[in-house]
């Protein structure tokens, strides 16, 4: 089977922009028709300022909700990255193939770094090798397909790069993925500024919907979205992304098409009301397992335990086989080991 990786940061609450742009897929499709691993990518947190206590309560939380969408135990693994070492012993491995170059390239540090500077601070030499993390979370189980979005993708052609370039210098060793692009709701837009993402990892804001916010939140944040000037309601993310964002999560949450749709309304109001029940209907079976779930704390470490359990048995052969490629010598457990099989 097409083995697949994803995971979630807890860097903030989850949002219905990473259930309709990723999570919903990942329990409907990936884990069906693939061998798929979703992880909890705690280790990404710790690279800008965090408060440890926090970062713990939102792996919990994080994890609960991967369950709560719908991933099952039985038709897929689901575990947390720091439970697996294979991850953070691949990183050094592939910081050795990358180039300073290539890290200095990335999007997202070049746009974080120049924010901290303009505050006159400073960032973490982690911020900068994260993407090597990634990688090393991608390759380190033989991952064919990635499922990303655009902001993501360059992440995966680093993969890919160092993938390519460990294999020629050193001997095969890695699968090269791919990323996918899933078509629907890929990018669920800021509701109080649209040309921004959904993004989890801001505290608070009026523009974003949490997968825990209450129905009577959710509806006070989408009847105050933004709109845009004019009063047709039309379908154009160019010059309409306000309305275009409405209508692409009611699209996302009913199955129907935003062009479709809105040919369907008269008024923003009407569009805005029949948009916030829907998000409500999505997210209630989501929030009533999540809630089942919380009573049973012990499930859930059950699930992780046994997860990075399996996670370990798949990335230890590949680790292994590319601490050999590149040059270190084998422990003499791991030699003894090797003849005894």
């Amino acid at each position: 089977m097409t083995r697949v990786f994803s995971g979630v940061k807890p860097t903030g609450n989850l949002t219905l922009g990473n259930y309709l742009g990723a999570m919903r897929r990942w329990a409907a499709v990936d884990q069906r028709q693939a061998d798929a691993l979703f992880c909890v990518v705690d280790l990404h947190a710790l690279t800008v300022e965090h408060d440890p206590a926090r970062v713990r309560r939102l792996s919990r939380q994080a994890a609960s909700l991967l369950l709560a969408t719908g991933l099952d135990p039985e038709l897929c693994t689901v575990f947390v990255q720091s439970h697996v070492d294979e991850h953070a012993r691949l990183s050094y491995l592939l910081e050795c193939v990358a180039t300073d170059g290539e890290m200095r390239r990335m999007i997202q540090y070049r746009e974080k770094a120049a924010r901290e500077r303009e505050r006159g601070g400073s960032v973490r030499l982690s911020l900068l090798t994260y993407p090597v993390l990634m990688a090393a979370d991608i390759l380190a189980y033989g991952t064919d397909e990635v499922p990303v979005g655009d902001d993501q993708a360059q992440h995966v052609e680093l993969a890919r790069d160092l993938a390519v370039r460990f294999n020629r210098r050193y001997g095969y060793t890695f699968v090269v993925p791919r990323a996918t692009h899933p078509t629907v709701a890929t990018r669920v837009m800021n509701l109080q500024d649209p040309a921004s993402k959904m993004g989890k990892s801001e505290d608070v804001g009026p523009g974003i919907v949490y997968l825990l916010d209450e129905p009577d939140v959710v509806r006070k944040k989408v009847l105050r979205a933004v709109t845009d000037s004019g009063r047709e309601v039309v379908y154009d993310r160019e010059a309409r992304p306000g309305l275009a964002n409405l209508l692409e999560i009611l699209a996302a949450c009913t199955g129907g098409n935003p062009s479709e749709l809105s040919g369907v309304y008269e008024s923003y109001g009407a569009l805005k009301k029949d948009t916030a029940e829907a998000v409500v209907e999505v997210l209630r079976p989501v929030q009533e397992r999540h809630k089942a779930l919380c009573a049973d704390p012990g499930y859930v470490e059950e699930v992780l335990r046994d997860g990075a359990e399996r996670a370990r048995a798949m990335a230890r052969p590949t680790v292994d086989a590319a601490y050999r490629a590149i040059g270190l010598l084998p422990a003499a457990a791991d030699i003894e080991m090797t003849a005894q099989g």
